[in-house]
């Protein structure tokens, strides 16, 4: 991809801006001084949040949307028949894929700090920003969640510093270009594209291939590690759970759930103490990786410590929503079984009766493919509630539905479907209802409910603190 592809444009527009990964993007963007207009299928709250900036949005997608814009960017998502897409091809004006996009965008920087990993990317890309914007750095920032330091998902800094999901995804971030590559770990997801570990492994190999200047690797993942091998000419650091490692943590607390403290030590020398107000032991490797991306780029320590003491997750990362009737609702974006058992296992260590688990599986083909793996996490929690699989960009090819997963996890409850339906809007807040009205009516005080997956499970949890303030007031 050329990266002087920009020069001369002035007119951009968004196909899919309220997109997660779109908006971040239109925020830098917008910060450069580009002008910008979007277009998207339904209201929702990124786009009031779009349309605040300045931003003229377009409800339904239409050829005359593009109007005279000089570059078009679309997201994956958006199916080749779409009519504003043929506009733009038909058009003869630059139109590239959002990954395309911000890899130029992360060639303007000469300290890009790329985050990847295939779990933990938006909590440590957000941690390293926190951290940046504590100690002062004018910093930019594209993250796949949003940081309320920020005000958002994306800024736009004038400083050298870059801080940028990366994400493996069809490959995305070896569109990128990483001065500072931070991997976190590499496990096996997105087989419907990669087929092995192997080819994702190989597909690491390169990302790190393309850093130019620092490697910070998760040195306790053997996959990671192994994705390492042959790549020279870079500053390697690595992180991890002990002293094989540059940094690594010792005397590690959890205190009164969410707070989590320990020293963080580098290669024998004690830093200080860390702070964490998110849970778990993959968030302390996760701000282990920070604290090494924030001193490379030769942050003081006070202000790492001050950062992270700040810092209350990213937006669906563990996201307490509420308290009602004694029960603590929670929301997380976990939908790979890794993460689910890493986020289930925290949730059990805190001082919680019972953890309930609501689970939306996402796309037919990552259930088919680690479905003993999804069954095996989602046994940690005490209660696991399942929704219909959100099959998003795939069609049921693989003929898998919700209960081949339900089945194998003891005291499931899921709510059966026609399996010769299509999912549809219509069925899934249905199946909504149906999840709300059992854990309203099943979960007690001093219970965790817990709604995890990618998709919109997230609305389930809304909905269980409405159900629960609601009879609190007919009582």
């Amino acid at each position: 991809m050329d990266r002087n592809i920009l020069n001369g444009k002035k007119h951009i527009h968004f196909i899919g801006i309220g997109g997660s990964g779109m908006y971040p993007l239109a925020q830098i963007l917008h910060g450069q001084g580009y002008y910008l207009t979007g277009s998207d299928n339904n209201e929702t709250e990124t786009l009031d949040a779009v349309r605040k900036m300045g931003i003229p949005v377009y409800i339904g997608q239409r050829a005359e949307n593009i109007g005279d814009a000089d570059l078009i960017v679309h997201t994956a998502a958006i199916m080749a028949d779409n009519p504003e897409l043929t506009a733009a091809k038909a058009s003869g004006v630059t139109v590239l894929e959002r990954a395309d996009l911000l890899g130029i965008v992360t060639s303007w920087y000469d300290r890009a700090i790329c985050v990847s990993g295939t779990h933990g990317k938006t909590s440590t890309t957000s941690m390293i920003t926190q951290i940046m914007y504590t100690a002062g750095i004018d910093l930019s920032a594209y993250i796949g969640g949003k940081l309320p330091c920020i005000g958002g998902s994306g800024i736009a800094g004038k400083s050298d510093i870059l801080v940028c999901e990366s994400c493996e995804f069809e490959d995305h971030f070896l569109k990128f270009f990483p001065d500072i590559s931070v991997v976190l770990n590499i496990d096996a997801d997105h087989l419907d594209y990669f087929g092995t570990l192997e080819n994702i492994i190989k597909s690491f190999h390169k990302f790190n291939e393309n850093t130019s200047k620092c490697i910070i690797i998760n040195g306790s993942d053997k996959n990671s590690m192994e994705s390492l091998k042959g790549v020279e000419g870079k500053d390697i650091i690595t992180f991890g759970s002990d002293s094989s490692c540059d940094y690594y943590p010792e005397n590690i607390k959890h205190e009164n759930g969410l707070l989590t403290t320990y020293d963080a030590v580098y290669k024998g020398e004690k830093l200080g103490t860390v702070t964490l107000h998110v849970a778990g032991i993959h968030n302390v490797l996760n701000s282990l990786a920070a604290v090494a991306a924030a001193r490379y780029c030769g942050v003081d320590f006070k202000y790492i410590a001050k950062g992270l003491e700040d810092f209350r997750g990213a937006k669906r990362r563990f996201e307490k929503l509420g308290e009602e009737k004694g029960i603590t609702v929670v929301d997380d974006y976990a939908h790979h079984p890794t993460e689910l058992e890493a986020t289930l296992r925290a949730a059990k260590e805190m001082n919680f009766n019972k953890v309930w688990a609501i689970f939306q599986p996402f796309t037919f083909s990552r259930t088919k493919l680690l479905l003993d793996d999804f069954a095996k996490a989602l046994s940690i929690a005490d209660h696991t509630v399942l929704t219909d699989i959100m099959g998003s960009r795939e069609k049921n090819i693989y003929g898998i539905f919700t209960r081949h997963l339900a089945e194998k996890i003891d005291g499931c409850i899921w709510f059966p479907q026609n399996e010769d339906e299509e999912w549809s809007d219509e069925r899934k807040y249905f199946n909504f209802e149906q999840v709300c009205d059992y854990v309203c009516e099943n979960a007690s005080e001093g219970d965790l409910v817990i709604t995890l997956g990618c998709g919109d499970a997230y609305k389930i949890a809304k909905m269980i603190l409405k159900k629960l303030s609601q009879e609190d007031k007919n009582v």
